[in-house]
């Protein structure tokens, strides 16, 4: 996303001596996209970014997935994931469980209250959305503070931690991808400004603060990485000889930042507006919507609810993170549900949701939505929360 910022100590022109104090060269690194043909930043290190003094294998928690085979929808309660106080031992990286996925991202859940060790993903970015709680995401960039609605879009191989905060546990779903993740490319002018069609611009986000510089030795570093585990995803630990929050000064267009739902303005209409007037991201062969509270179609004789529609090109995952969802009533799904709608299947509202609609004229949803353009399969979270009915109650409840 081309929306230049720069934070600490540069020097006036780039690749050019930047020394401190003392007359030591700082060590410049660029971090970059596509191989120096798109968004990249400048980063100032007071010590060498390439160095390591020790390597070893980090262990990841299941990363396996088995096909959603016979095809069916599905209900998944991801609160039932953690329970009691298990997530005070848990923390938002390492403690992260596969729910579904594919090729193209990995959809993870964790309730957490320990600090992250530091962490970086050299597979795709990540989307991380907070259902609740309060934390810290610390980066070479600087820091973020995020709380209950936001995003947090953290590039690819940028080393960072989570630092919960408060007393109440973090909830965490992270939108782990193969690429990078950005606004959609309709949103923005051909030069990356937002443009007034926008659903959100510039104003909506949060950037880093200036970077901090932490003194210390040995830091680990926990690695994703392509290689030889479940679906080519394997994990390493680099031990590196000085803490890695060694940045002086950056500047550039790629960097982590933070959106909050709430700041999502919806797009309305007359009748019933189809979902990517809700998308707030995309990735490689993925997009990311939200359903927010909003008015409602105002045609006189409008279908509040949505039309049923076959997902003839994706599966649709449906995450009901706040209020009343008006179309899925007397299906068991609440809060912290997730619905799997495959390709394939035609779907839409529960029974009788048509009827209860009309009239209405305004929605208190929140949900966060990923579509993905191939087929998703089943992980290890899904599999252990799936409701086993789900499919049925489109006709009445009941398995032949």
């Amino acid at each position: 996303m081309a929306h230049y910022q720069q934070r600490g100590q540069i020097p006036p022109k780039r690749h050019t001596q930047h020394r401190d104090g003392e007359g030591n060269l700082y060590f410049e690194e660029l971090m970059g996209e596509e191989g120096f043909s798109s968004d990249s930043s400048l980063l100032y290190h007071r010590h060498i970014p390439s160095a390591v003094k020790d390597v070893r294998i980090w262990e990841l928690p299941d990363h396996g997935t088995t096909p959603n085979h016979p095809l069916r929808p599905m209900h998944l309660g991801l609160h039932d994931l953690f329970p009691g106080e298990e997530w005070k031992s848990t923390d938002p990286v390492t403690g992260r469980r596969l729910v579904l996925g594919n090729g193209d991202v990995r959809l993870h859940y964790a309730v957490a209250g320990e600090i992250s060790p530091l962490y970086r993903n050299a597979i795709g970015d990540e989307c991380v959305y907070v259902e609740s709680g309060d934390a810290v995401v610390e980066t070479v960039f600087g820091d973020l503070e995020v709380g209950e609605g936001d995003y947090v879009v953290i590039p690819r191989a940028t080393t960072h931690r989570w630092v919960p905060s408060g007393d109440e546990p973090l909830r965490v779903y992270a939108i782990e991808a193969n690429s990078h993740i950005a606004p959609p490319k309709r949103y923005l002018s051909r030069f990356g400004q937002f443009l007034e069609h926008a659903p959100y611009c510039e104003r909506d986000l949060r950037l880093p603060t200036d970077p901090q510089v932490i003194a210390g030795e040995d830091a680990e570093v926990h690695i994703k990485h392509r290689g030889p585990g479940a679906n080519g995803i394997a994990g390493s630990v680099h031990v590196t000889p000085h803490h890695p929050f060694d940045v002086v000064g950056w500047d550039g267009c790629l960097y982590p930042y933070a959106f909050n739902v709430a700041d999502f303005m919806p797009i309305t209409g007359k009748v019933h507006q189809p979902p990517p007037a809700h998308q707030v991201f995309e990735g490689n062969n993925f997009v990311i919507c939200n359903f927010v509270p909003r008015k409602v179609d105002y045609h006189e004789l409008a279908v509040p609810v949505p039309y049923y529609h076959s997902n003839v090109d994706s599966d649709e995952v449906m995450f009901y993170v706040g209020g009343d969802y008006e179309a899925r009533k007397g299906s068991g799904i609440g809060i912290g549900s997730v619905t799997l709608h495959p390709g394939g299947h035609a779907h839409g509202p529960q029974p009788g949701a048509m009827e209860r609609s009309l009239g209405a004229e305004f929605f208190d949803e929140l949900a966060v939505m990923v579509d993905t353009f191939r087929p998703l399969e089943i992980g290890e979270a899904g599999a252990a929360v799936d409701d086993g009915k789900y499919a049925w109650t489109w006709a009445g409840g009941r398995r032949r």
